[in-house]
């Protein structure tokens, strides 16, 4: 094979990597995104955990779903999702750290 042919293909590989993450998200993919972060949250808040920041993106990808706006939409529930995750990880982290600073 000469080198041009495989420079070009290379390349040609490149390109279609580089853009697959900018494939749109279907309303499918939306809704489930934002039904788990939905369940992170509720697990966030038994863990009297919940943070504000997880419930303003909930609200974002609520509100970009309705407005049938895909991309938006899972992209707000996955931070919302990332969020609440930290939260219950937070917490159950802070039931145990205390003792480390307590005096004795």
């Amino acid at each position: 094979m000469k080198r041009s042919m495989k420079r070009s293909i290379l390349l040609a590989a490149g390109l279609v990597m580089l853009s697959l993450p900018a494939l749109a998200a279907t309303q499918e993919e939306a809704e489930a995104a934002l039904a788990a972060a939905r369940a992170a949250e509720s697990e966030a808040v038994a863990a009297k955990a919940a943070w504000i920041p997880t419930e303003t993106a909930l609200i974002k990808a609520a509100k970009a779903l309705a407005a049938e706006k895909w991309d938006e939409a899972k992209l707000a529930a996955d931070e919302a999702l990332a969020l609440a995750r930290l939260s219950v990880e937070q917490a159950n982290e802070q039931k145990t750290s205390w003792r480390n600073a307590v005096f004795r």
